[in-house]
């Protein structure tokens, strides 16, 4: 017990520096004035200004997002788990491949693929059509963020379902289910922990993600996470951008707390589902 103390130590140190002090001087900062007095001014200022239609936009982005992968992402992962022990490993392989390039650089290839000199627009000219002004637009943003983002919801479903027991699929099927019943009474039911991760896996960098939305945003879509990093590195405004970062962690908290149930309601269905097969 004491060596594993000890071999503790530094993350307990790594935290203690990056996490809780970092926290607190976030914390400091929104609630304190230019002259270091207790204030709620910062949030006043949010509540009534611009920066409040920023965050709802935000919050909408980031839902159609974490939509979008869940809509997409969930029958990739069930479609791999059917998958023979090979073929899985290889596609497996094929999502977690591009997850090892820069998060930046993949973003910089669809700059490439979407502006005016770009694939798409080099293939329209070439076959004789209209070009179509993609880049710098919320829909380019959603398909960044789908594109960085669609691991996040694939992998956590797919080990929840490929760890499932084939028994109570099984089960199922004798007691008259077909396959479409199977998935809904039994196997979506069992999944929901996995969704439950990976709707909080890809909603909370969504929200609050500014790198995609520097570069195939532009200026014309600016998020919450935009904001927040021109307010400690442009307008030097440590206050205003430390009483947003609060706001946008009390956001994230209720999306956590929200994905947390998301899990429990899949565990208990898990708990009936056993009780049922063992009567």
């Amino acid at each position: 017990m004491r060596s594993f103390k000890k071999a503790a130590t530094p993350y307990f140190i790594w935290a203690l520096l990056f996490i809780v002090i970092s926290l607190l001087m976030v914390l400091y900062y929104a609630f304190t004035g230019e002259s270091g007095n207790f204030s709620t001014e910062n949030f006043v200022r949010f509540f009534a200004g611009s920066s409040l239609g920023t965050l709802w936009r935000s919050l909408k982005i980031a839902f159609f997002t974490t939509l979008i992968c869940l809509v997409v992402g969930y029958p990739l992962a069930y479609a791999i788990s059917r998958l023979e022990a090979r073929y899985r490993t290889l596609a497996i392989m094929l999502i977690m491949v591009p997850m090892w390039m820069n998060f930046l650089l993949r973003t910089y290839a669809w700059v490439t693929i979407l502006s005016k000199n770009g694939v798409i627009n080099s293939f329209l000219r070439y076959i004789g059509a209209a070009e179509l002004d993609l880049l710098y637009r919320e829909g380019a943003v959603i398909l960044g963020m789908v594109y960085n983002f669609l691991p996040f919801m694939v992998l956590p479903i797919f080990t929840v379902i490929d760890k499932m027991d084939e028994g109570l699929i099984e089960a199922a099927a004798d007691l008259g289910c077909n396959k479409l019943m199977t998935f809904i009474k039994v196997i979506f039911p069992l999944s929901l922990p996995g969704v439950a991760s990976g709707i909080s896996m890809v909603f909370i960098p969504a929200i609050s993600t500014f790198e995609i939305t520097t570069l195939l945003g532009g200026n014309k879509t600016n998020l919450i996470g935009n904001v927040i990093e021109q307010q400690f590195t442009v307008t030097g405004d440590w206050h205003y951008g430390s009483a947003m970062s609060v706001v946008l962690m009390v956001f994230l908290l209720f999306s956590l707390i929200f994905t947390r149930g998301e899990d429990e309601m899949g565990t208990g269905s898990v708990t009936s589902t056993a009780e049922v097969d063992r009567e």
